[in-house]
């Protein structure tokens, strides 16, 4: 707060990771990342110089406070730019979405809804009956408990490894899930 800028570094240094791995976890980008960070400190030292900081809490709440805001920042401007490109012409197709599939997106989904039934059908049978009573029926623990005659505890653990199995036959079995 006295203008020593090495101590300023110190800090900088001294909280570097934590406030990078923060904004980096929010927006998954090592460039936006660095520029954020970048800001983030802009902001910091601008402050500071000022004297409008105001020893309340934490310096490093304080930061991440900061960093967090300008996060919503980027996210909200790359929104609007998302929306409406800077063209001469405009093109109501770039504003508008269509929600109806197409053919591709049909024959992926009738792929992967294969795959998933393929899946399942190597699962153990109670396993494969409270996963399909589950997701299929929309059933609650406690419905699934009564209508297997089993503990609330043993339907969800039998779920719980129904999903964990999938994972597993998903990954030895090379299956892509995703659209």
């Amino acid at each position: 707060m006295d203008g020593n800028e090495e101590a300023l570094g110190q800090l900088i240094n001294r909280h570097n990771r934590r406030i990078s791995g923060y904004i980096f976890s929010k927006v998954k980008d090592r460039e936006v990342t660095e520029d954020i960070f970048q800001d983030t400190f802009i902001k910091v030292i601008k402050t500071l110089k000022r004297g409008d900081y105001r020893e309340k809490g934490k310096f490093l709440s304080w930061v991440m406070q900061i960093a967090h805001n300008l996060i919503v920042d980027h996210f909200r401007k790359r929104n609007r730019l998302a929306l409406f490109e800077n063209k001469d012409e405009f093109d109501i197709f770039s504003v508008i979405e269509d929600d109806c599939p197409n053919a591709e997106s049909n024959l992926i989904k009738q792929q992967l809804d294969k795959s998933l039934i393929t899946l399942v059908e190597q699962l153990h049978d109670d396993q494969k009956e409270v996963l399909m009573m589950r997701i299929f029926r929309g059933m609650s623990y406690t419905e699934i408990s009564e209508n297997t005659g089993v503990g609330i505890n043993t339907a969800l653990g039998r779920m719980r490894y129904a999903l964990i199995n999938l994972r597993k036959l998903v990954e030895s079995q090379n299956v892509n899930v995703m659209e």
